[in-house]
């Protein structure tokens, strides 16, 4: 018995020195990987991580969670047969097996799919918000099916809570406090909204739209056009199979519209119909231009005051279709098509008068002006993309085909009544014959393009591409003059009139690298771009004339992940904008002899180059991303006006000798600007959140010989969202602008405010919304001063900024499944065509 009490002793220390030789024996390894939905293939973000010893799954060794782009990687000690099990919201857990052992110590266990549950949960109250801002190396995307405005309201309302994004009262849109950026849909150029954003975006419901995208950093694969970037709208979509389709209307005091989403997926095959339309009456607008002559010493010599009033009309309808075909797991195909087509119509009577402040205010002429300006847009677009996977994951070659084609008209006739004039202007107001002037242009562009990108040694990426561009852009501007005898006709006016046709190809190559090592990510970039351009005038005032560009783009970034939810980057960027044919035709427009306008065929493509450092913290609770930054410019392309005698402008008809306003461009803008912008959305209380946006920026303008301005310019937009017993929505809002200015100009502030109220029914199927638009202001003045050597003028505006309106959405069907695009498209955003984004459908004057 002793003998075997002892063997049972030594038996026992044994397996306790063993055990516990083992334990000193562990090492630590580590898992990395990403999860991933099994259908879009997007990263599923912090989903819950639980790793488990095999056959004791009652008790977690080691948790984490994913990142936001889904990525992981996990450390913890042991050996042997583990579980790691992956939980996220609304999905089916996954487990996926593994081994720990002294070889395997660095395991990737590649891409894990979660899809959606089953389990349906009833009676379930958000008691929290998501975050909607998620921000990336190279961009921020904001989260819009996330937000519950979404139902009801439109793009352009959700644009104004998008980090480095401001809308102001009348709905003009800058992205980093600039209006030269682009407008892409699915990672495709849209000319439409890019050229006019203010008409098109705030016709176009929010309901079909996943995320909006802030691209201010792009890399070498996008065209080197545009200095504050891209704004990139995606579609909705992620899931299973079936149809969804959401109808929308609405209407009020300025006008209204309506709208159809649908989306259908069977098998391998998706498709998606967008179709909007949108009427707008601005109602009565008035006007009053002072334009100013001065000597030397600064007296007022001639003053001509243009008082004009009218109503202004906008209406816009378009639609796209994107359709998708999976041919395997490695070959995918997809076209789109779309046609939009906007017009406007502005008629508006005024008077013009002129007199002499030195000689206390002597009369010089009088005339009263009736005129209409309207005119279309359209925007006919077609493309189909064809892209090739590898098994290496995250390889990927893309063919891609565009064809575009922009057909414009516009209008414009002017009567001139109860003309009295004194004897020293009787030459000049003689020259004031009735016009009217008919213009048709159009640009027809085709565009070829390769991309080719792979990841290379486990932390790099390379991507490389060429493009080409064939543009033609055509421009008939016909004059007709005085009424001919019979009253009926006007006589066409051949010396005035222009047929020209510009040539505007582009050939481009880039090359681009990324590195991506533990928590820091870095991105380096070249672009080459050679731009062939030749007009030729085929009747009318100018002379042929051809120009080359050669622009090399650098572009390099570097990011640091401090945690899951904050990250740190910094970022170069040169960009380029080349001048449109408006900035390089040399036609005279004197259309009214007190302005002249005319172009300048010898400028150069200007080159701005910027930095920025940008901090985001995205919680729960409070999201909030602060970016600062610099950039200059020693050749932007600014107009410049003076004050000339009209005999020294060549080519006018019958000059008088009398000094008028000639406005033209030059490359001498020397521009620095400091800049600072901040987004925070912060969620106090369940049900509640505030939403803040500000950009801000002091700019210094000189042109290198005297002439210099300099000034802040601030905007700030705010909101508070509450919702009432689950299905009521109340939203106010504010924004405001601090006055802004140029090399020669100064514009007024401005400060508007809205409020909503929403009401959820069958299940968030229906939605209605009444919405108040400056509800406690009826009338707004906006005025803009521009001075320079011997003139002065300004403009001021008054209009009807208030309005009411309700907006209606129903959605029938389920689907969460989007048109499957290829990750690499063609995207034209090359040339600078004069406003950018910020553009005024139709122009801004009044009985002009």
């Amino acid at each position: 018995m002793k003998i075997r009490k002892r063997i049972i002793v030594l038996a026992f220390l044994a397996v306790a020195f063993i055990s516990a030789m083992a334990q000193k024996q562990q090492f630590d390894y580590t898992i990395y990987g990403v999860v991933e939905d099994s259908i879009t293939h997007e990263g599923e973000p912090y989903a819950t991580l639980s790793i488990y010893r095999k056959g004791h799954e009652e008790k977690a060794v080691q948790m984490a969670v994913t990142d936001a782009n889904g990525k992981f990687k996990v450390t913890s000690k042991g050996e042997g047969d583990y579980v790691l099990e992956v939980k996220s919201v609304s999905r089916t857990p996954l487990r996926r097996f593994f081994t720990v052992s002294k070889q395997s110590r660095s395991q990737n266990l590649g891409t894990l799919l979660v899809s959606d549950s089953k389990t349906e949960l009833k009676g379930v109250e958000v008691v929290a918000y998501k975050p909607l801002v998620k921000a990336d190396i190279d961009k921020l995307t904001y989260s819009v099916e996330d937000d519950p405005e979404s139902q009801t309201n439109t793009v352009m309302e959700m644009l104004k809570k998008v980090p480095m994004v401001s809308v102001d009262g009348q709905d003009n849109v800058k992205v980093n406090g600039s209006t030269s950026f682009k407008v892409y849909v699915n990672g495709k150029p849209n000319n439409m909204m890019t050229k006019n954003p203010k008409e098109v975006l705030k016709s176009m419901p929010a309901t079909g739209i996943k995320n909006i995208e802030v691209i201010t950093n792009p890399g070498p694969k996008y065209d080197a056009e545009g200095v504050a970037g891209i704004l990139n709208i995606v579609t909705a979509g992620s899931g299973m199979e079936g149809y969804t389709a959401t109808f929308s209307g609405n209407g009020g005091t300025r006008g209204g519209g309506g709208g159809l989403f649908a989306t259908v997926k069977k098998g391998k095959f998706t498709m998606s119909v967008n179709y909007n339309s949108n009427f707008d009456n601005h109602g009565k607008a008035t006007k009053v231009d002072l334009q100013s002559i001065l000597d030397d010493e600064g007296n007022y010599l001639r003053t001509t005051t243009q008082d004009a009033h009218g109503k202004i009309k906008n209406q816009w309808h378009g639609g796209t279709m994107e359709a998708s075909y999976e041919i395997d797991t490695l070959r995918l195909v997809s076209a789109s098509f779309s046609m939009n087509r906007a017009s406007w119509n502005i008629p508006g009577v005024g008077s013009f008068t002129s007199v002499a402040p030195y000689l206390d205010n002597k009369f010089l002429f009088s005339h009263d002006i009736s005129g209409k300006n309207k005119g279309t847009y359209n925007d006919i677009s077609a493309g189909i993309d064809y892209q090739r996977s590898f098994k290496t994951p995250g390889r990927l070659l893309t063919f891609s085909y565009r064809l575009e084609s922009n057909p414009c008209t516009t209008l414009s006739d002017y009567r001139y009544t109860n003309l009295r004039t004194t004897a020293d202007w009787a030459d000049y107001t003689a020259l004031l014959e009735d016009v009217r002037s008919d213009g048709d242009q159009s640009t027809t562009e085709h565009t070829f393009q390769l991309d080719f990108t792979t990841p290379f040694a486990k932390y790099h990426t390379i991507e490389t591409g060429a493009k080409y561009i064939l543009r033609q852009n055509k421009a008939f501007d016909d004059r007709y003059s005085a009424l001919s005898e019979s009253g009926k006709e006007q006589e066409y006016d051949t010396e005035n009139s222009s047929h020209y046709k510009h040539r505007n190809d582009i050939l481009a190559a880039y090359l681009g690298y990324g590195l991506s090592v533990d928590k820091w990510s870095a991105r380096l970039g070249l672009r080459y771009e050679h731009t062939f351009q030749k007009v030729e005038y085929l009747l009318g005032r100018g002379s042929d004339f051809s120009k080359d560009f050669d622009d090399l783009v650098p572009s390099a970034k570097i990011g640091y992940k401090i945690s899951d939810t904050q990250n740190l980057s910094f970022n170069y960027k040169m960009r380029i904008s080349r001048p449109g044919i408006r900035y390089l035709n040399p036609y005279l427009s004197d259309t009214n002899r007190e302005q002249l306008t005319q172009g300048n065929p010898n400028l150069e493509s200007e080159k701005n180059h910027s930095f920025d450092l940008q901090f985001g913290s995205f919680a729960q609770k409070l999201s909030y991303n602060i970016s600062v930054g610099y950039n200059f410019t020693d050749n932007s392309i600014q107009s410049f006006q003076k004050i000339v005698t009209d005999n020294e402008v060549a080519g006018l008809q019958n000059p008088t000798g009398k000094q008028v306003l000639y406005t033209t461009y030059y490359n001498m803008g020397k521009t620095q600007s400091a800049t600072f912008s901040g987004y925070a959305s912060w969620s106090p209380f369940t049900n509640t959140r505030l939403v803040a946006n500000t950009w801000g920026g002091y700019s210094h303008f000189s042109d290198g010989q005297g002439l210099k301005n300099h000034g802040w310019n601030i905007s700030v937009y705010a909101q508070l969202q509450q919702t009432i017993a689950k299905t009521w929505t109340a939203s106010a809002s504010v924004f405001k602008m601090t006055p802004g200015v140029n090399l020669q100009e100064k514009t007024m502030g401005y400060f508007s405010h809205t409020l909503s109220l929403r009401k959820s029914m069958l299940n968030d199927r229906l939605n209605i919304t009444f919405t108040a638009d400056n509800p406690f202001r009826k009338y707004y003045h906006i005025k803009l001063n521009s001075s320079g050597k011997n003139f002065a003028t300004s403009s001021s505006i008054k209009f009807i900024p208030q309005s009411f309106s309700i907006g209606v959405s129903y959605r029938i069907g389920k689907l969460q499944s989007g048109v499957k695009k290829t990750e690499r498209t063609i995207t034209n955003d090359d040339v600078k065509s004069g406003g950018g984004g910020g553009g005024k459908l139709g122009g801004d004057n009044v009985g002009s």
